[in-house]
């Protein structure tokens, strides 16, 4: 069994791409599990939850680019630098570096989007995916209404042309990150003033600011467009999946007459499984005891806290 391993305990590192420097923290041994924080976030929302996968996974967290301390590529006018296809091959060769060729990966909000893309676009690589309080950009869009305008504002607020996103947040930080953790269905009490400082600072470098607003721009344009693509052409993601979301959040209400989330997401996938949490959007942080238990059963932890399939974890790597 790992050694028991506090968050501060886990190695920091910086891995250069082709295209960017991505930030991380690792520990644990055994298979490669990857874990992808969302918005206002960093890679310290998993900071409850890595210690204890990590007694079964040698566990990566790591700052999307454009994110917390990873880099920011230079930006392009049809937001392509930005597109969840192009963080997805960070991740890719940030886990090839580490030694793991095929990985399993949960991704909350923002990096649910990159981890649901990481199946059709590098299928190969991919043993499990859990894909944490979203539906695909494509089905959001398409069902987009007064409601969506109205509780998910950074998805029509940061979309918006530059500078204006731009300068609304450089001017009031603050503003931003406590009306996101304020605002969908989590308690404020979840989060310390440690962190909230931490997710406030995160927003206060320009370079990063333009880079987040990059991200959701390509969110209408690049990822709606291979989104479509992917169902025209009948791509299915073909690895098994876990579906969680929040039970107290929009998502559990808003697609009723579809069948809820999981009939969404069975237009998408082969082997996909799922339910809400009872918690809000943040429930990683806000009930962390209660990922873990359902992260761990669905990646295979044993209760020992040995993994079911050790044949991917690479020598050598115990933090």
């Amino acid at each position: 069994m790992a050694l028991s391993l506090s968050f501060d305990q886990f190695d920091t590192f910086e891995i250069e791409t082709k295209e960017t420097r991505i930030f991380a923290r690792r520990g644990g041994a055994g298979p490669g599990l990857l874990l992808l924080h969302g918005f206002p976030q960093t890679h310290l929302m998993w900071r409850h939850i890595a210690p204890a996968l990590a007694q079964s996974f040698t566990v990566v967290c790591a700052d999307l680019r454009g994110c917390g301390r990873s880099g920011c590529p230079p930006s392009r006018p049809d937001h392509a630098a930005y597109a969840k296809c192009a963080m997805a091959r960070d991740l890719v060769a940030m886990m090839s570096q580490l030694g793991f060729e095929r990985f399993s990966i949960a991704g909350h909000d923002r990096g649910g989007r990159v981890t649901y893309r990481l199946a059709p676009d590098h299928p190969d690589r991919m043993q499990r995916l859990a894909v944490l309080d979203v539906v695909t950009t494509a089905d959001s869009w398409e069902r987009a209404d007064a409601r969506f305008a109205q509780s998910f504002w950074p998805w029509s607020l940061l979309a918006q042309p530059e500078p204006m996103p731009e300068q609304l947040i450089a001017a009031a930080p603050d503003a931003v990150v406590d009306a996101a953790l304020s605002g969908w269905g989590t308690p404020a009490e979840t989060f310390n003033a440690e962190t909230r400082t931490a997710y406030v600072n995160a927003l206060r470098n320009p370079a990063h600011i333009h880079a987040i607003c990059e991200e959701y721009r390509a969110a209408t344009t690049a990822d709606v467009d291979h989104d479509c693509a992917d169902r025209d052409a009948g791509r299915r993601i073909t690895c098994p999946m876990l579906i969680l979301w929040s039970g107290r959040g929009p998502l559990n209400s808003w697609y009723e007459a579809e069948g809820g989330p999981l009939a969404l997401w069975r237009d998408w996938a082969h082997d996909i499984q799922g339910h809400p949490v009872d918690g809000g959007h943040f429930f990683p942080e806000e009930v962390p005891g209660l990922t873990i238990h359902l992260l761990s059963g669905f990646f295979g932890a044993r209760p020992n806290g040995r993994p079911d399939d050790l044949s991917a974890g690479p020598a050598g790597l115990t933090i």
